[in-house]
Parts: structure tokens; sequence; C-alpha cells
């Protein structure tokens, strides 16, 4: 019960500020959380404060269905590997077999001052002609992600902009709903992270963008993560209204997922949480709260299971 008590005590203030019991949404904390949303799709969350909001006619969030609640973000740092976002490219947004592109590669040249994410595929529309672009990444003023083409090739030859490059395929795409999260803006791509991921969705801002080593490093909402509830370890923290994961539904939520070997980020896939739970314990606290001790996932079963995404 002591080591229970040493994890409530923290929380005191913070619960306090965030507790509303007039169906308000659940609110949520994260730290250092490599959050998967397929097998090959995962992002890399610093830190995030928001909420958990119902969608699709829920009453309240299910853990076990992504399409029950959405992300709502107020301020975050997250970043996403080139390997993630061409995984959502090719397998979400240009999936189907008429999409105009095909077999997206993407990588960032560090050597460009401020970086720039090179992007190569096939022109599917014109007989899979390989073509390639450089771009640089800004967020725009409703928060999206504008990529901005510096230079663009097809069959090695330089075109003069995207609707050279791409015709009015991708345009009329855009216009009948087949493309989701991505249009086209004279020489400009515009990426919407809410709709490029798969869900759950997380709604947000783009105010910042940085290219590095690591990835696509994006701040979402114009505040600063709040005093982080937990001054060590990484974690999940959900408090107040209802949520339910398999057959346990809480109400006054009072809940945090925590990383057993903090050394690492906590890699937490949703699909697969199950066995994340099997593998780790669970505490009650002397105000009935939940403190859930996981495993990542990619060392439940002595790593047999995937690995986390390079």
């Amino acid at each position: 019960m002591a080591a229970a008590l040493f994890w409530v005590m923290p929380l005191e203030a913070w619960c306090a500020q965030h507790h509303d019991s007039s169906g308000a949404p659940i609110r949520v904390q994260m730290h250092n959380i490599r959050y998967h949303f397929t097998d090959a799709v995962a992002i890399q969350i610093n830190d995030l404060d928001g909420s958990l909001v119902p969608s699709g006619g829920n009453p309240f969030p299910v853990f076990d269905d992504k399409n029950s609640f959405r992300l709502q973000v107020v301020a975050a740092q997250i970043s996403i590997t080139p390997q993630s976002l061409e995984q959502v490219l090719n397998s979400y947004v240009f999936a189907r077999s008429d999409a105009p592109l095909k077999d997206i590669n993407l990588a960032i040249d560090q050597d460009k001052l401020g970086g720039e994410l090179r992007i190569r595929g096939k022109l599917h529309n014109k007989g899979d002609i390989p073509f390639e672009m450089e771009g640089r990444l800004t967020p725009t003023e409703d928060g999206r992600i504008r990529v901005h083409a510096e230079n663009i090739k097809a069959l090695h030859l330089p075109v003069k902009g995207l609707m050279d490059l791409f015709g009015v395929t991708v345009a009329a795409f855009v216009k009948t709903n087949k493309l989701q999260g991505i249009s086209v803006d004279k020489d400009d791509l515009l990426l919407n992270p809410e709709q490029l991921l798969p869900p759950p969705h997380m709604k947000g801002r783009v105010t910042r963008i940085r290219l590095d080593a690591g990835g696509i490093a994006l701040t979402l909402g114009n505040a600063a993560p709040q005093e982080r509830i937990l001054k060590t370890g990484n974690y999940m923290a959900y408090f107040g209204n209802r949520l339910r994961f398999g057959k346990l539904t809480m109400s006054d939520t009072d809940m945090i997922l925590m990383d057993m070997d903090p050394s690492d980020p906590f890699d937490f896939d949703l699909d697969h949480y199950l066995s994340q739970l099997v593998a780790g314990y669970t505490k009650i606290t002397p105000q009935f709260g939940l403190r859930v001790y996981m495993r990542d996932y990619n060392r439940v079963h002595g790593g047999a299971a995937r690995k986390a995404p390079k």
C-alpha cells in the first residue's frame, strides 16, 4: 500500500484541477510513449496533454474499439519516422488500385539547411513513371503540414511544378474524397495528420515542425505541456468520466499505465494491449485508482512480438 500511496500523492493537485463529473471528456497526459496505430505505423509521443473524446455515437471511450474515441490534443511534442509516414501513404492514402501515386519512399536530407523531406515514388496514372521531389515542411495557419516542393523530377528530368507532374489526377481524387488527408496547393502538398493517421484519430493543430535524424518532429497546440503528474518514468494517465477496457468499466476514471522498464520509451500497442497487461501487474490506490505496470509490447514473450519500427 505504501507503494500505491507513493504514486497517488503527487496526483492530488492534478486530479483536483482536472476533475469534472458533468460528462466532460477524459483528461489524458502521456510521457515518452512509442504509440502504435498498427503493426507498421507508430509515433513517438514525448509529452502530451489532452483528452479522450467519444466518437461514432459512443457514450464513452472503449479501448477495444479504436473508432469509439479520438485524442483531442491541447499541447504535445511528437515525432514520426519517414518509414512510418511512408507506410501510412502506401497502406492508406494511396492504397486504392486506381490511386495516382504508388510505391512512396520517404527520407530526410539533413545536408540541406533546416532539412528537407525527399519523396520518391511512381506516377501510377502515367504508366508507373518514377518521380522524386524534395520539399521543406512548414505549418499552415489552420494547423496542417505544408510540403513546399523545392526540386521536382520525373524520369530524372526537371519538372516545372506539382501540377505538371501530377496533372489533374490528384486534384480530381481530392475533390471526390478518394484521397484522405492530402491535397495539392499549386506547388505544395498539404498533409493533415488527423486524417492521415489510422484510428484512434489524433486531433490537434500543428504549430511547429523540425526535421532531424529521428524523423519529423511536430509541436501540436500553442500551450506548453503541463507539469508532469509523475516526476519519473514513462506513462499514460487517464482521469474523469467513464472508460472501458476489456470487461472493466471505470466511472470517474483514475488510471495510469506505467512502463515497467523506464530506460527506453514505453512501447504501447492498442491492438495488443492485453498481452502487455498479462505480462505486468496492477495495484489499487486507497482512492480506488488503478495503477497498471506494463511491459513494452516489443519485449512481450521474450521479444517474440514484432519489433517497433526503426
